[in-house]
């Protein structure tokens, strides 16, 4: 038999629509998906508050984004804790709140005029050009603090 939070919890999944719309050209399921936890088996289901967080990332910062570059891809948005650490995520990511999203670079050049972009003309808090050593993937992480008066505007490049 299901314990009660193991029922909520398949409750709250049951309640989520995934076409829900964060900003014009994103959605809550696009922000929520993730191979690792399908592989898993994890649910990756945020509360409102983390919601709304997304929603906030995705108008202020994604969506900007978005009408200069045209269509760009979230390798990862969102992430439960249990998804953040079968991923190998640190313990604060700002995954966790909804606060943050990893987005494909599809070459070095858009990555670096998409970098150069955001650190320019959006608002963040957080801004980090990663590149992998390992197999030479690159993607951009990005934060965006909604009750934050002022986010931090941290940016770097660097190689993992």
């Amino acid at each position: 038999m299901k314990n009660e939070k193991e029922e909520k919890k398949n409750t709250l999944m049951e309640v989520i629509n995934l076409d829900e719309p964060l900003a014009r050209h994103f959605s809550l399921g696009e922000m929520l998906r993730s191979c690792t936890a399908d592989y898993f088996g994890i649910d990756n289901v945020p509360t409102y508050e983390q919601v709304d967080n997304m929603r906030a990332l995705c108008q202020e910062v994604l969506e900007p984004l978005r009408k200069k570059f045209g269509v760009i891809i979230i390798s990862s948005g969102f992430r439960n804790e249990r998804l953040n650490q079968a991923v190998g995520g640190r313990p604060q990511s700002q995954h966790i709140r909804g606060e943050a999203a990893d987005i494909h670079v599809p070459s070095p050049e858009q990555g670096d005029k998409m970098f150069r972009y955001i650190r320019d003309n959006l608002p963040y808090d957080q801004l980090l050009y990663e590149h992998r050593r390992r197999n030479g993937c690159s993607w951009i992480h990005v934060s965006y603090v909604r009750r934050r008066r002022h986010n931090r505007h941290k940016a770097a490049s660097y190689w993992v």
